[in-house]
């Protein structure tokens, strides 16, 4: 008890004392008072600047939409959804994981577009070589370029049907409001086709187990119980994280 009474005061002492001093040395304090903080709309304060702060907490708040929507995470983690819906272990992989697994593998494919961005916008903005719009520009064609990559002309050719408006000769002059949404059912469709070949296998198997006890008169056992076993067994046999992961990556046109 001596010893914990000692801890405590070792802890709480060097923490009071300063405060103590403090409101000792305010002359007619008798309160600690905290430091205040105002806030400027108006005189003094650049509008511009404060445009480019709002501007800039729109983009921190939008950051995981972009993250989402306009990179590989989208095709990753469907893909990895439709593989363990194609195992039927439900909840294993648990959602966390598989998420964790999508941004890591995201992190990997969006390399070479992240080093781009990087060297052409944020290290020349944050040494305040190129301006706000510039560093913006930068950051739109970085992820452009990405995009253009995988999207296809059909997708894009919906939109300008939708408007009526005249299709570009190249897909550098398509606009970023039609690119984005082309992108997104560009991915959609890629992670289902992929998610598809996936639950091939795993489907018949599941075929030749309902066969199998049929034929042996079980018919009042699921054949999902039967199975999952076997899904596991071929799973790891044929290495399946390895051939998942490997047939995604490749999924994309780098």
């Amino acid at each position: 008890m001596k010893k914990l009474l000692k801890m405590l005061a070792l802890i709480v002492v060097p923490l009071v004392l300063p405060a103590m001093s403090f409101a000792q040395a305010a002359p007619g304090a008798n309160n600690l008072a905290l430091p205040g903080m105002s806030i400027n709309f108006g005189q003094g304060v650049n509008l511009v600047d404060s445009i480019e702060v709002l501007l800039l907490f729109t983009i921190i708040t939008l950051a995981p939409s972009i993250l989402i929507l306009c990179t590989s995470f989208t095709r990753i983690l469907i893909v990895l959804s439709f593989m363990r819906q194609a195992i039927g272990t439900q909840n294993m992989p648990p959602n966390q994981l598989l998420v964790g697994f999508a941004l890591f593998l995201s992190l990997f494919v969006m390399q070479p577009t992240g080093e781009r961005i990087y060297n052409k916008a944020i290290q020349p903005y944050m040494a305040k070589q190129i301006t706000t719009t510039v560093a913006i520009d930068e950051i739109v064609l970085g992820l452009r370029g990405f995009m253009q990559k995988q999207v296809r002309k059909a997708d894009i050719g919906l939109f300008y049907d939708v408007t009526g408006k005249t299709a570009p000769q190249t897909i550098d002059d398509v606009p970023i409001h039609y690119l984005i949404p082309a992108f997104i059912i560009s991915e959609l469709k890629t992670s289902f086709q992929i998610g598809f070949l996936l639950y091939i296998p795993f489907l018949i198997l599941d075929m030749v187990v309902a066969s199998v006890l049929m034929a042996m008169g079980m018919m009042m056992l699921p054949p999902v119980v039967v199975s999952l076993p076997f899904k596991l067994l071929l799973f790891v046999l044929v290495d399946g994280w390895q051939l998942v992961t490997g047939s995604i990556l490749r999924s994309f046109n780098q």
